[in-house]
């Protein structure tokens, strides 16, 4: 991970080094600071593609991007706080849900629902952003 130093004596925010694809985008996958772990995850393969399946496929991509970068961060699937969840269509979260569960146990995190006109790429149907319990 690499630090960012103020004047003083904290730190500010560390990037967590991940596997996914490196972004072009001025993006990190994960930061965190302050004992949580901030990450925002969409449906790329390991070449940066959307992948193709539609919502199943898609759903199955960002939970195991998301389980990639907590691994990376040192913390598992038990840390996660807090998950919101973008979807291009009221339609997929049924889909969607029954992939999650597969991934979390009770007591599950809090959630919220948003569904969206659109994402940043246009092929994609869901998008996470998500709060977790960093290990200090």
């Amino acid at each position: 991970m690499d630090s960012i130093d103020w004047p003083g004596s904290f730190i500010l925010k560390t990037s967590v080094q991940t596997d996914l694809f490196a972004s072009k985008a001025p993006l990190s996958w994960a930061i965190a600071s302050g004992g949580v772990v901030y990450t925002a995850q969409i449906p790329i393969d390991n070449r940066g593609q959307v992948v193709e399946g539609g919502i199943e496929a898609q759903s199955k991509q960002v939970m195991d991007n998301l389980m990639s970068t907590l691994h990376s961060a040192g913390v598992g699937a038990d840390a996660v706080l807090q998950v919101l969840i973008y979807v291009t269509d009221r339609d997929y979260l049924k889909t969607f849900n029954g992939i999650y569960s597969e991934y979390f146990q009770s007591p599950y995190p809090n959630r919220a629902a948003m569904v969206v006109a659109g994402l940043a790429r246009e092929e994609m149907l869901v998008e996470l952003v998500v709060y977790a319990a960093a290990q200090q």
